[in-house]
């Protein structure tokens, strides 16, 4: 859900100064794609499909219970799935596609960061044949071991099915590890194992050898072995006006970067050389290496962020101003 206002003109230009990152062209993945569904005008969550190549899963955050198919090629929602056997959405923030061939959608979201005692989860198979369809999904009910809080961010193993969760309560974000295997019958209680920085989206890597973590003006990827956060790095990620989603393409690629807003861009990033997925060895920006604790210098780059976009603002203002009195 929207936390922040729409970054526009001088703004934006002074902000993409302070922090800018320019995505590679594409070559052998799919490109960076503008979502043309006039339905899709918050979209917050971004995944890539496992049957249809080129295809990326997404939703608006308070809508009904359904998600689009999205063409990267063209643009065009080639299937809308509505879901049935689950209540009214909330928040609806976050989606992945599992290794068992389910779709994930993370109706986690909680703006006032602990209002609601319980979220949900719903999960349906990824449909074989694209176009209008209502399929029977589960509905599972989680709670935090540690107390409600505010959280876009959901993400599957790719090697072990198991679902993670990544808050952003205003102290900040921790890493929650669901069950092995989720239970429709009971709660399903997700216990902190990490602390990561204030994010708004997740993904791993095809292989399962990367997480990567993206808030509104970075992203970092950390290793991932055995279930456990490792040493992390900068990740090269485009400054968008909400920066909502982020997925890894179906071949490991290159990175999906999705916004909210009408006619929203998705932006495509290739991997760098220091990707794990890409064989490369995990380094801090230092070259010295760090641990998954050390995401304090992603924190600062946020707050740098803020920083940039509070200065750009004020110039907009000003400069409104003294034309006024012209």
């Amino acid at each position: 859900m929207r936390s922040l206002p729409y970054v526009t003109g001088a703004a934006a230009a002074v902000a993409a100064v302070v922090l800018t990152a320019v995505p590679a062209a594409a070559e052998d993945s799919d490109s960076g794609f503008t979502i043309k569904d006039p339905r899709i005008t918050e979209s917050s969550g971004l995944a890539a499909s496992r049957a249809h190549p080129g295809v990326y899963w997404t939703h608006n955050d308070q809508d009904e219970p359904r998600v689009f198919a999205v063409d990267s090629r063209t643009g065009e929602t080639v299937a809308t799935v509505t879901l049935s056997g689950v209540g009214k959405p909330r928040d609806m923030e976050a989606i992945s596609v599992g290794p068992d061939g389910n779709v994930y959608v993370g109706d986690i979201g909680d703006n006032l960061n602990g209002s609601w005692d319980h979220v949900w989860i719903y999960r349906f198979p990824e449909p074989k044949a694209l176009g209008n369809i209502t399929v029977r999904a589960t509905q599972f009910t989680v709670k935090y071991a540690d107390g409600a809080r505010n959280a876009e961010a959901l993400m599957v193993d790719p090697t072990t099915g198991r679902v993670y969760i990544a808050s952003k309560n205003e102290d900040g974000g921790g890493l929650y590890e669901g069950p092995a295997t989720l239970s429709a019958a009971r709660t399903n209680v997700f216990r902190r194992i990490g602390e990561v920085p204030w994010v708004t989206d997740g993904a791993f890597s095809p292989d399962g050898k990367e997480l990567v973590l993206r808030s509104y003006f970075s992203a970092r990827g950390y290793e991932w072995k055995g279930g456990k956060l490792g040493a992390d790095h900068r990740v090269s990620a485009p400054i968008q006006g909400q920066a909502e989603s982020v997925t890894y393409t179906r071949d490991g690629k290159a990175l999906m970067f999705g916004t909210e807003g009408e006619q929203s861009e998705v932006e495509r990033v290739a991997l760098g050389k220091d990707s794990v997925s890409g064989g490369g060895e995990r380094k801090s920006p230092s070259g010295t290496g760090s641990s998954a604790a050390g995401g304090g210098s992603d924190k600062n780059t946020f707050t740098y962020g803020l920083i940039g976009l509070a200065f750009a603002t004020a110039l907009v203002l000003g400069v409104k101003r003294l034309l006024r009195r012209d």
